[in-house]
């Protein structure tokens, strides 16, 4: 039972509910110990409704106490033309989800977006409340872009928003007096409990040098292979699925004949924090651009609970934490500050301590609390029992 079931929340989701844990996941099923919370999966397409063999009825479906998912009815399919059909069916998608969440006994709705193009829910229900969750840079453009004017009437319009990166709130954030900055999380406990050696790591040759997360377009490949060419005694992991982007598939076969690479795949959620307490060295290797300086990786947190020397681009959400990480620009200070990350001085308990006491800041039970105060705070309500969880 959550603490507020008066409140329930209708969670607008670019993506149907599943085992990726992203930032939307950890937020919304925790903010379910709060409120009710129900995980909004997009409609299908009229077309695949159409043409389904078997009856697509979906059902509400309890995940978590006070966390479900909404899959909406094959009658009420996405359209993308006419705007008026489109509309109407998004309308009614919506007022399904609040009818759910009455039927529960919430008596305050509140919409909570996690991307622009869900800005017309804020006119198509009654809700007492509205959040955008800013997590990422939609563009997705390599050069740093002027304010997008959409999204730039969302952010004034919405009652909180919650900003990931501190770029993007140093960019947008004074567009709305409410905004707050949300940095990621981690799982905390999962990333420091002693894991054994997974199986497939035990194979591959210390030193390790890892990397945790999708294999993508914005790691700078040249600095890759670069270090993989120059460092035959380093043995490189990779753990993680592979984006679909032109030249990754290239990249990853051309690098996957060096014998000191080793392209793990993906893992499942409680796999991955098996991998890099045996990782020597974790590595963020992100191209410097005006996308990554938007991103906020959540795997910065996850290495430093492992207790990991950590080395990182030093994009802008990364350089609050130079005392912690090492931040080279160069080939050579790169191959320098792995080498140091090497040393038994970097790897005393003293700092291992220290990087896991910063990671622990970062717990994602009490970043959503945060959220959910905030939340109470807005409606006029009693604060948040802080002893939750």
């Amino acid at each position: 039972m959550p603490l507020r079931p008066e409140i329930g929340i209708i969670g607008l989701m670019p993506d149907a509910w599943g085992d990726r844990w992203m930032v939307r996941t950890h937020v919304m099923t925790r903010l379910g110990r709060y409120f009710n919370v129900l995980w909004m999966n997009p409609a299908r397409n009229w077309r695949e409704i159409w043409q389904a063999r078997t009856d697509p009825t979906e059902r509400e479906t309890s995940v978590l106490p006070g966390f479900s998912v909404y899959s909406p009815e094959p009658w009420l399919p996405a359209f993308y033309r006419p705007a008026w059909l489109a509309n109407l069916s998004f309308r009614q998608r919506l007022r399904r989800a609040r009818r759910l969440l009455e039927a529960r006994g919430c008596k305050k709705i509140v919409l909570y977006l996690w991307l622009p193009r869900f800005a017309s829910a804020l006119s198509s229900i009654p809700h007492d409340l509205s959040c955008y969750h800013l997590e990422d840079d939609y563009s997705f453009s390599e050069v740093e872009l002027p304010l997008d004017p959409a999204e730039s009437r969302l952010l004034a319009a919405v009652d909180l928003p919650f900003m990931l990166s501190p770029a993007t709130f140093e960019k947008k954030g004074g567009l709305n007096p409410a905004t707050s900055f949300v940095p990621g999380g981690v799982d905390y406990a999962a990333y420091t409990h002693p894991h054994p050696e997974p199986a497939d790591l035990i194979r591959i040759p210390r030193p390790r040098i890892g990397y945790s997360g999708n294999i993508k377009k914005q790691l700078d490949w040249p600095l890759i292979d670069h270090l993989i060419t120059c460092h035959p005694e380093w043995s490189f992991v990779f753990l993680g699925p592979q984006d679909p982007t032109e030249g990754i598939a290239e990249a990853v076969r051309v690098l996957t004949g060096r014998q000191n690479v080793h392209f793990l795949g993906p893992k499942t959620t409680t796999e991955i924090p098996h991998y890099p307490q045996h990782f020597d060295v974790c590595i963020m290797p992100y191209t410097s651009n005006g996308y990554t300086k938007f991103i906020y990786p959540l795997k910065l947190h996850e290495y430093l609970a492992a207790g990991r020397p950590t080395v990182g681009t030093p994009i802008r959400s990364l350089v609050d934490f130079a005392e912690v990480i090492a931040l080279p620009r160069t080939f050579d200070e790169w191959s320098a500050a792995i080498a140091e990350g090497l040393t038994p001085a970097a790897n005393t308990p003293e700092r291992c301590a220290a990087r896991r006491a910063v990671a622990r800041q970062f717990e994602w039970d009490d970043v959503v609390r945060g959220i959910a105060s905030t939340i109470v705070q807005r409606l006029g309500t009693d604060t948040v029992d802080s002893a939750a969880g």
